[in-house]
C-alpha cells in the first residue's frame, strides 16, 4: 500500500503548482467560510420536516445531536489538517494514512459529489429568487420539449450565470472571495435572528408540549427517544459545509491555531443557530400544524400577523444561503481537484497555481464549466437524488484514516490488529443500523441494538487497552481527544446515517466508483508511478 509522508506531500505541493497559494485567511475568515459553507436554504425545510412526521419539538434536540456528531468528524478533520496544512482536505488525509488508492476512490466521489450538489443549489437559487420575486418558480426556466429524458426538459441559464459569476470570484482573489461570503453570511444570520425573534416574542411555550389535534400525541417527545435520532438523521445534512473549511488550510495563517477556531468554532455556532430557529418555530405553531413545503414563513404569516413582512425575509434569507453555500462548495472543490492533480493521479496541468491571484485557476475553470453545464441541463429532482453518499463516505474514511494512522507506522507496527478493529467497527455499526430498521418486533429490536453497541464498546475497550499508539516523530500541536473513541463514535454515526439514504445514492456511489477504479488502473497509478521513478513524488510502503 503506498502511503505518501506529510513532509514529501507539503515539499512538492509546490513544486507541482508551480507555487503555493498564498496565506491571506485568518480565523474570522475561516468562521465565517464555515458558517456560510453550512447554513444554506436546507434547513428552512428540513427544521419543519423533521418537527412534523419525526421528531415533534424534540426536533430541538435533534439539531443537538446532528450537531455534537458534526463535531466528532470535525474534530478528526482538524488533527489532520494541523498536521497536513495543505489543500486537498480528506484527499491528503486519506493519502497520508490509507494510501493512494483510498484517497483517489475517495476524493473522486467526492468531486463528483461536490459538482452535483453545487448544481441542485444554482437551479435552486433561480426557483427562490423568482418566488422571492412574485413569480413562479419555473418562469425563469427554457423549455426543451424533448431532451433525452425525464429531467431535462427545463434550460436553467440563471444558474449558469450564477456559477459563471462564482468561478470569476473564485478565480479572481480567494481573500476577496472570503470578503463576498462573510458580507452574504453577516446579512444572512441577521435575517435568521430576526426570523428566531419574531418565533420567540410571539411563540407559545405551551405549543412544545402539546399538539394542535386532539387525536396526535402531545407532549415534548411524542415520537419518542426514537423520533430525536430519526430526526437527527434528516437533520445533519443541514451541517455538511464545514469540511470545505479544511481545504482551504495552505491558505491559512498559522493553521494550527486558526483552522481548530475556524472549524469547530462554526460547527458549535450553527448548532446554535439551528436549535434556536427549531425552538422558534415549535413555540410558533404545534408540530402536527406546521407545513413541511414552507415550515417559518408559514407559521409567521398564520401566527404572527405584525411581523408578517418577516416571512419575505425568509426567501431573502434563503437566497443569501444558498450563495454562500455555492461559493464555499465551489472553493473546496477546486483545491480538492487540485490535490488530486498534483498527485500525478489526474492530469498534472489541473494542479497549476495563477501566478498573479495565488488561486488553483485550472481547477477553478475546469470544475466551474462542469457544474455549470450540469446546473443548465439536469432537474433539481434528478440531482438531489444523487447526493450525500459521498460526504459520509468520506467522513466516515477520514475517521478510520485517524485510528489508523494513530496505530500503525510503516516498517514498525503490524498493520492487521487495527484493519481488524476497523472492520469489527463498521460490522457492529452496520449490525445495529440492521436492527433499528426493524420496527415490528419491540423485543428484539432491543436486545438487537443492545447486543450491537455493547458488542462496539467492548471492542474499542479491547483495542484502547492492547494496542497502543505509536510514537510519531512529529506529532501535530493539535490532537483530537478521546482517542479511539471519538474516531469510532463517528464511524458509527456515518454508518448509521447512512442508512437514511435512498437506493438510487449507492447506486450512484457503486456506478461511479467503478468509473473511478478503472480510471485508476488505466492511467493513475501508471502515471504516479512514473512520478515517482522521476523522485518526484516519494512515497512509504506498509506491508
Amino acid at each position: 500500500m503506498r502511503v505518501w509522508t506529510p513532509e514529501h506531500e507539503l515539499a512538492h505541493s509546490q513544486e507541482q503548482s508551480g507555487m503555493s497559494l498564498r496565506r491571506s485567511l485568518n480565523w474570522l475568515d475561516l468562521l465565517g467560510l464555515g458558517v456560510g459553507g453550512m447554513v444554506g436554504a436546507g434547513v428552512f425545510v428540513t427544521a419543519g420536516v423533521a418537527a412534523s412526521s419525526r421528531a415533534g419539538p424534540a426536533v430541538i434536540l435533534s439539531f443537538v445531536v446532528a450537531g455534537f456528531a458534526a463535531l466528532l468528524s470535525a474534530f478528526c478533520y482538524m488533527e489532520f489538517a494541523v498536521e497536513l496544512p495543505a489543500a486537498g482536505g480528506a484527499f491528503s488525509y486519506l493519502g497520508i494514512s490509507l494510501g493512494e488508492f483510498a484517497a483517489f476512490i475517495t476524493g473522486a466521489n467526492l468531486v463528483l459529489e461536490y459538482v452535483i450538489s453545487n448544481a441542485a443549489v444554482a437551479r435552486t437559487f433561480t426557483a427562490y429568487l423568482a418566488s422571492l420575486l412574485g413569480y413562479a418558480p419555473d418562469t425563469w426556466l427554457f423549455k426543451v420539449p424533448a431532451l433525452f429524458s425525464d429531467g431535462f426538459y427545463f434550460l436553467d441559464f440563471p444558474a449558469l450565470l450564477l456559477v459563471s459569476l462564482l468561478t470569476l470570484s473564485i478565480c479572481y482573489s480567494t481573500k476577496r472571495s472570503s470578503h463576498l461570503n462573510m458580507a452574504m453570511t453577516v446579512g444572512h444570520l441577521a435575517l435568521i435572528m430576526l426570523v428566531v425573534a419574531a418565533g420567540v416574542v410571539n411563540g407559545k411555550v405551551q405549543n412544545l408540549v402539546s399538539a394542535g389535534s386532539p387525536d396526535k400525541r402531545g407532549g415534548f417527545l411524542p415520537f419518542g427517544v426514537d423520533g430525536i435520532f430519526d430526526g437527527a438523521a434528516i437533520v445533519y445534512f443541514s451541517f455538511i459545509g464545514f469540511d470545505a473549511v479544511s481545504t482551504m488550510a495552505e491558505e491559512v495563517q498559522n493553521p494550527a491555531r486558526n483552522l481548530p477556531i475556524g472549524i469547530a468554532g462554526s460547527v458549535l455556532l450553527v448548532t446554535v443557530l439551528y436549535s434556536a430557529m427549531a425552538a422558534a418555530l415549535c413555540m410558533l405553531l404545534p408540530y402536527d400544524k406546521i407545513d413541511i413545503k414552507a415550515p417559518f414563513s408559514s407559521a409567521i404569516k398564520g401566527v404572527v400577523v405584525q411581523w408578517r413582512w418577516v416571512a419575505g425575509m425568509v426567501q431573502v434569507g434563503a437566497c443569501l444561503g444558498i450563495l454562500t453555500s455555492l461559493l464555499v462548495a465551489m472553493l473546496g472543490q477546486a483545491r480538492y481537484l487540485c490535490a488530486i492533480a498534483r498527485s500525478r493521479l489526474i492530469p498534472s496541468w489541473l494542479a497549476k497555481v495563477d501566478d498573479s491571484s495565488s488561486t488553483p485557476l485550472r481547477s477553478s475553470l475546469v470544475l466551474g464549466m462542469v457544474t455549470g453545464l450540469c446546473a443548465l441541463v439536469v432537474d433539481t429532482s434528478v440531482l438531489l437524488d444523487l447526493i450525500s453518499i459521498g460526504t459520509l463516505f468520506v467522513f466516515y474514511m477520514v475517521a478510520n484514516a485517524l485510528i489508523f494512522r494513530k496505530h500503525v507506522r510503516a516498517g514498525v507496527t503490524n498493520p492487521a490488529p487495527t484493519a481488524a478493529f476497523l472492520a469489527s467497527s463498521t460490522a457492529f455499526s452496520l449490525s445495529f443500523l440492521a436492527f433499528w430498521q426493524i420496527r415490528s418486533c419491540h423485543l428484539c429490536r432491543t436486545i438487537g441494538l443492545s447486543c450491537s453497541f455493547a458488542a462496539l464498546l467492548a471492542s474499542t475497550s479491547a483495542f484502547a487497552a492492547l494496542v497502543p499508539p505509536v510514537d510519531r516523530p512529529t506529532a501535530p500541536s493539535w490532537q483530537a481527544p478521546c482517542m479511539p473513541w471519538l474516531a469510532v463514535l463517528s464511524i458509527f454515526v456515518n454508518v448509521f446515517l447512512a442508512g437514511s439514504l435512498g437506493p438510487l445514492a449507492f447506486c450512484r456511489f457503486g456506478a461511479w466508483s467503478l468509473l473511478a477504479l478503472l480510471f485508476y488502473v488505466g492511467y493513475g497509478v501508471h502515471s504516479a508511478h512514473d512520478a515517482e521513478e522521476a523522485s518526484l513524488m516519494p512515497f512509504v510502503t506498509h506491508s
